[in-house]
Parts: structure tokens; C-alpha cells; sequence
């Protein structure tokens, strides 16, 4: 099989010759083998394994998605994605990518804080005019 992961603004992986995949569903776990008939399904955030020929198990953080396979052909479009070969290393960048997110989404509640304190003063402002 062919697997390809897609972020929305870029190509995150391309791999030929993947032998099988297993990904997390709402239903469950759902696993991919060569012969499967074509298939669409929703995923949720969870580890996407899968392992090609001659090389061991890949595994991929991945958020809210979809999985199609056409053929040979597997693509899983999904919003953020993070490779690792382990668990473990995996699990670490997941934690680092975290920690800025949070820092991130703080410094834009206080802007988004601040034009909203802004505007109210302004509106109040108009209204004793």
C-alpha cells in the first residue's frame, strides 16, 4: 500500500510499500491489509502504527481526521501529526508541542482580552455622548 499523510497546509509523509496500518476510529481500533476493500472512516485523536516492508513499526500522533483507501492508495487527512519510531520519543514531542500551544493560546486570550476591554470602553464611551 501507499500511505500518505496530509496536514492542511502541507504533505506531513509519503510511504510506499506499507504492509499494514492500524488507526483509531469511533468505533474502535481499525486495521488496514493490502487486499481491504476501499474504505472511508472518521478518526480521533490517537496513534496511527504502521509498518513497511523491510522496516519496523512507524508511529504517528495524529488529531481528528479522515482515512480513505483507493487501491493501494491510503490517505489520512488530519489537522497535526507527530512521527516517531518509539513510543516513548513520541509521547516527549507531543508534551513539548503541548506545553507552546498552551503558551501560545494564552498570549492570545489576552490579546482577544484586551481588544475586547477596548471596544466596551469605546461603546461605553459613545453612549454617554
Amino acid at each position: 500500500m501507499n500511505l500518505k499523510v496530509l496536514l492542511p497546509y502541507r504533505i506531513f509523509m509519503e510511504k510506499a510499500g506499507v504492509t499494514r496500518i492500524v488507526v483509531q476510529t469511533i468505533e474502535g481500533s481499525f486495521g488496514l491489509l493490502p487486499h481491504r476493500f476501499d474504505c472511508v472512516a472518521p478518526l480521533v485523536p490517537g496513534i496511527l502504527t504502521f509498518e513497511a516492508e523491510g522496516e519496523g513499526e512507524t508511529y504517528v500522533a495524529i488529531d481528528r481526521g479522515v482515512l480513505v483507501k483507493a487501491g493501494p492508495n491510503v490517505v489520512v487527512s488530519v489537522r497535526q501529526a507527530i512521527a516517531g519510531d518509539e513510543l516513548e520519543q513520541l509521547k516527549d514531542s507531543l508534551e513539548k508541542q503541548f506545553l507552546t500551544l498552551d503558551e501560545q493560546e494564552q498570549k492570545v486570550r489576552m490579546v482577544t482580552a484586551k481588544l475586547e476591554s477596548g471596544f466596551v470602553r469605546r461603546f461605553a464611551s459613545l453612549q454617554h455622548e
